[in-house]
């Protein structure tokens, strides 16, 4: 398999993934949605993920910054898997 279609289902893996977690986030502000199927299949995916980083960073004055967090990471994240396969398959 050609190192370049690798590289591009990761992206398209990574960006599927960062806007179903967007639309989770966003999805707090519509709790019709939140309580629906979709808004319990969201929180089964994306849940997981965010409930670390909501440990780690406090929510300040009701305000929760963690998804922020969650999403600066998962940049660096794919970024960082992109780069180590450069290294092994480059």
């Amino acid at each position: 398999m050609n190192f370049d279609i690798i590289v591009r289902l990761i992206d398209q893996f990574f960006f599927i993934y960062w806007l179903l977690l967007l639309i989770y986030i966003l999805s707090s502000w519509i709790p019709p949605l939140r309580e629906s199927r979709i808004g319990d299949l969201l929180g089964a995916m994306c849940e997981p993920y965010l409930a670390p980083f909501r440990r780690i960073l406090p929510t300040l004055g009701g305000l929760d910054l963690s998804p922020i967090l969650a999403l600066i990471a998962l940049n660096f994240i794919e970024a960082g898997l992109v780069y180590a396969l450069e290294l092994l398959f480059g």
